[in-house]
């Protein structure tokens, strides 16, 4: 007995949305915030765009997986060279993070934990991944839904390109820089092997357009918290009468220093859920990074 569309269309989902959580890694968020606060809303065409350029690519991706039940690191052998010099670069390197050995430790051993629900099956893994995420994007939306940016500023900024005001092509090559995830191609290649796809010219058809579909709705969401970051961020930053402790951050504003930003709706409480939120961003991306590592090594 054949599936109903919708019930079909839910098996398939789950690839493209692991994927695309990647664009909402902290150097993302710290770009975003960034971005806002110099420029407001006028940069949000940059993530517009950039997250177009990725459907379509990630898209091709995914069907290169379906199409010949390989991905993308077994059609590229001849690039491991290139990777293994490039892994012992990374080797040569370590002193640099010698200092940082704690945090290494605790966020390989978290992350290692995370992966081993692959023994589950990799919908759990997915599950997590969304979970951790939307904990982070709940954050972001009550802050919007609270400082209110206006409507009209935030669509001009979507829909009408520009570069103005001082070390703003600098901010727009950071944004689009950070939408850049060459490893998302490996990844997501080769999860849609994790779905059964008929071996018939319309099952490889449909399982194509259900994972287009499916990783169109998951950039829509990446896109969505990105507007409510940067929306959160002009916002906050642009108000009259700016606290001065307030408006230095602004001027240089980090991960560190950004949890002020959720005062507003989260009171004392904002540094602490700032914390998990961005607990959530790391995990997420490095469970994705690490994940397309697993398979590129396979």
């Amino acid at each position: 007995m054949q599936k109903p569309g919708w019930r079909k269309f839910l098996s398939f989902v789950g690839p493209g949305f692991l994927v695309s959580l990647a664009y909402l890694d902290p150097g993302n968020l710290e770009t975003d915030l960034q971005a806002g606060a110099n420029h407001r809303y006028e940069l949000l065409w940059v993530i517009l765009i950039g997250l177009i350029f990725a459907l379509i690519i990630q898209s091709l991706a995914a069907n290169l997986g379906v199409s010949t039940g390989k991905h993308l690191s077994e059609l590229c052998k001849a690039e491991y060279p290139k990777f293994v010099k490039y892994c012992l670069w990374l080797l040569a390197e370590v002193a640099v993070i010698a200092a940082d050995i704690p945090e290494v430790l605790i966020t390989g051993f978290s992350t290692l934990l995370l992966l081993g629900l692959q023994r589950y099956g990799v919908r759990k893994l997915e599950l997590l991944i969304a979970v951790l995420v939307f904990i982070m994007a709940a954050c972001f939306f009550g802050e919007m839904s609270y400082v209110k940016p206006p409507a009209s500023d935030v669509l001009k900024g979507m829909f009408i390109p520009k570069l103005n005001g001082q070390d703003t092509t600098g901010d727009a090559i950071a944004l689009l820089g950070a939408l850049v995830m060459p490893h998302n191609l490996f990844l997501h290649s080769a999860l849609v092997l994790s779905r059964k796809v008929p071996k018939s010219v319309r099952g490889i058809n449909d399982a194509c357009r259900f994972f287009f579909i499916e990783s169109g709705f998951a950039l829509l969401v990446a896109f969505l918290i990105n507007v409510a970051v940067i929306s959160v961020s002009g916002t906050v930053c642009s108000v009259k009468n700016l606290l001065s402790e307030d408006e230095s951050r602004c001027s240089d504003l980090t991960l560190n220093s950004a949890s002020f930003l959720l005062q507003n709706v989260l009171g004392r409480s904002s540094s602490t859920i700032y914390a998990i939120a961005l607990l959530a961003s790391g995990q997420s991306s490095t469970i994705t990074g690490t994940y397309a590592g697993q398979y590129i090594m396979q």
